[in-house]
Formats: structure tokens, sequence, C-alpha cells
């Protein structure tokens, strides 16, 4: 089983290319993303959402959506940021009074604020430019030449195999309980949660259990064929 991001990465114009070269090219966006002026960064950003619709052949908006679950945690991040509380309202751009305490905007903290933002956000779509053209066969070649610990290995083949386990035993406990009407109202619908995850840990460790007897089958010695 691929989730969606997997199976872009497969229908990539790159997907021959070697995984060193695409490694490269990311370190090459970090290293831009992290030196140039927020002007510059919002070039990279429009260089690397383009780049990487053209290459996975989606539409802009299809990239957006992928790019709004970590981009709502990063504006929260920016806020925290932007935001000062201080006694004296003289310095602040922008101030609502809070009993004896003023919020409100600095001009140092507009400053880092917009920095932050567009540095993480530049960077951010260079990481998900490598995600999304690297398929995950790649990457354990990658990390093989990188001389990457042989068990960290094996975790991360293990943990990425297991995801998927978890989305597969997820998506088939909800949709059968939606064609119960089990989230028809707010009390069911976490009713139908709860037995959801007590239902996913029982069959996941059923799941584990049965591929420990099949690597058991086929004399598994505590290594992985990388």
């Amino acid at each position: 089983m691929s989730n969606g991001l997997d199976r872009l990465s497969y229908q990539s114009r790159w997907f021959k290319v070697a995984p060193e070269r695409k490694f490269f090219v990311w370190l090459l966006m970090m290293v831009l993303a992290f030196t140039l002026p927020p002007p510059g960064q919002g070039i990279l950003l429009a260089v690397v959402a383009a780049f990487t619709c053209w290459l996975l052949r989606i539409s802009f908006w299809r990239w957006l959506r992928f790019l709004s679950i970590p981009l709502a945690f990063l504006l929260v991040g920016v806020l925290t940021i932007l935001l000062s509380v201080a006694v004296e309202p003289a310095r602040m751009l922008v101030a609502i009074p809070l009993g004896h305490y003023w919020l409100g905007v600095l001009p140092e903290g507009l400053t880092m604020a917009n920095a932050t933002f567009w540095r993480s956000l530049a960077a951010l779509a260079a990481t998900f430019w490598l995600v999304l053209n690297l398929p995950f066969p790649q990457l354990i070649v990658l990390l093989r030449k990188g001389r990457v610990p042989r068990l960290l290995t094996e975790q991360i083949l293990l943990t990425w195999r297991f995801i998927f386990i978890l989305l597969e035993e997820a998506m088939a406990i909800h949709r059968a309980q939606t064609l119960r009407f089990g989230y028809r109202t707010l009390p069911q619908g976490y009713r139908s949660l709860a037995m959801l995850v007590g239902l996913l840990f029982t069959r996941v460790l059923l799941r584990y259990k049965a591929m420990a007897i099949t690597l058991d089958i086929k004399l598994y010695q505590g290594d992985f064929h990388l």
C-alpha cells in the first residue's frame, strides 16, 4: 500500500534521477532559503512551487493543500513572535489594552516575524520538493550511501511500513463505522472514535504478529536485505 505522497513521487518527471542529485538540489534550496533576504526567499518560494508542480504534473492548488497543514503550525509560531505584551504602548505600532498591560506589535517583532515567515516557508517548500520527488526506495539508497547506521535505516523502513498498516486499518474501521451511521451525531461520533482507537490498537498488533510469523517462516536472522 502507498499513500498519495508516495504515488506522486513515482509519477515525477525526475523519478529516474539519482537520489544524490535530488539531495544536493535540496541542499542548495535550503542554503538559499536561510541566506537570502525576505524578497529573495519569496522568489525562491515561487520558483520551488512552480518547479514542484511541473515535475509532479499537479496543480498549484493541490500543492497548496499539501502545504496547508504545516503552514497552519507556521502561522501560529509566527503569531507568537509578532505579538508582544508591554506596560506602555508608546513603541507599539498597533496596541490593544488588556487591563494594566498592552498587547500589540513592536517594530522589531514585526521584522523578526516577517523574516521567520519567509525563511520557514521557503525551507518548507524545499523540503516538500524533496519528499514529493524522492520515492522511499531511493531514500533507503541515499541513507546507505550516507553511511547511516544500518539499525537506524531498518527502523525507518519498519516505521514507514507500519504507517501504511496503521492508515489502512484506520480507514477500514472508519468506513465500516460510517456505513453504520456511527458519526451521525456528535456524541455517537465520539463513541465511534473511541471504538476506532481501541480496535485499531488490537488490529495493528495482530498485523504485527502476522508479519513476525512471516519473517520466522522466511528464516529471518535479524537483518533486512536493504
